[in-house]
């Protein structure tokens, strides 16, 4: 396997039986119910007749060429990912899946940070649901309660001291 023009090296991504039952159901969704929907009111749009000036017709095509974007990239991550059980028992680092609580020291802030697969991210809530893949979980990998670490952050640069890992 090369990394040739015009290749793309794709790393398998960790996600929960969850999360990626979540992405599979999502997509039947979008493949089921709301394509057809979206065909049904292009069909009802270019009935009306002259399609150069019909917008409704020229919306649901736009519509429906976002929906194809979005089904291609939920099969692209369900294409790459592979399910982990999440582990019951307590770790002294930082893994997949694991809720890690950060406190900022510049900010004297405590954060909560669960490391999810796709299909699982929230980012609402007392416990913020990121991707594992993302630049701050990957940041965070394999280090242990008490270490202080600099994370870059599209903000900057954020001092954090991990003060548990559940």
């Amino acid at each position: 396997m090369g990394t040739g023009q015009g290749e793309v090296n794709v790393m398998p991504t960790p996600t929960t039986r969850e999360g990626y039952d979540k992405m599979k159901q999502d997509l039947a969704w979008m493949e089921t119910v709301e394509m057809p929907r979206i065909s049904k009111l292009i069909a009802e749009a270019r009935a009306e007749g002259d399609l150069r000036e019909n917008a409704e017709y020229h919306g649901q095509r736009e519509n429906q060429a976002m929906l194809q974007a979005k089904i291609n990239l939920l099969k692209s991550k369900i294409a790459d990912a592979y399910i982990v059980e999440r582990d019951t028992t307590k770790s002294d680092e930082v893994s997949f899946g694991a809720t890690v609580t950060l406190f900022d020291i510049d900010a004297e802030i405590e954060e909560k940070y669960q490391f999810v697969g796709p299909g699982e991210e929230d980012y609402r809530g007392e416990i913020m649901k990121i991707l594992v893949t993302s630049p701050l979980a990957q940041q965070l990998m394999n280090k242990k309660v008490g270490e202080v670490i600099d994370v870059d952050t599209p903000g900057g640069r954020i001092k954090y001291e991990i003060k548990a890992i559940d």
